[in-house]
């Protein structure tokens, strides 16, 4: 079982999705519980982005070598950050929580942000070069 998701072209994308639905688990309960789970947010963040940077790179390389096949846009991430990001900031103001934001969650929104932006303007070059 593991021998095929090892050599599964799409094993980052699944690693990515999980680490992002494990790192949201956490920021909520974090954020229900009143920051009951910050010291964990820091390794996770670390780990999520690692996994999304390899994720992006994979892709990157993929199109440039004319590997890729894949339509699965970044800015699914951007919109989901962006929906998580706000939905805390409305909720901590309606219900008066008085919630402290943890750095690693704003730190991984422009980790987030970074790595759309590079993969964007490598496809843009990628275009530009006369690639699909």
């Amino acid at each position: 079982m593991f021998h095929n998701l090892k050599n599964n072209p799409k094993m980052w994308r699944y690693l990515a999705n999980f680490w992002t639905v494990v790192f949201y688990i956490f920021i909520i309960i974090d954020f229900i519980k009143n920051n009951a789970l910050d010291k964990f947010l820091g390794p996770l963040a670390a780990i999520y982005i690692a996994t999304l940077a390899i994720y992006a790179g994979e892709k990157e390389f993929e199109r440039w070598h004319e590997l890729y096949k894949g339509r699965h846009p970044g800015e699914v991430f951007i919109i989901l950050w962006t929906i998580l990001m706000t939905g805390l900031f409305a909720a901590d103001f309606i219900m008066q929580k008085h919630y402290k934001m943890p750095g690693e969650i704003t730190a991984v929104y422009i980790a987030v942000l970074g790595v759309l932006a590079i993969t964007r303007k490598s496809k843009s070059f990628f275009a530009k070069k006369g690639g699909k």
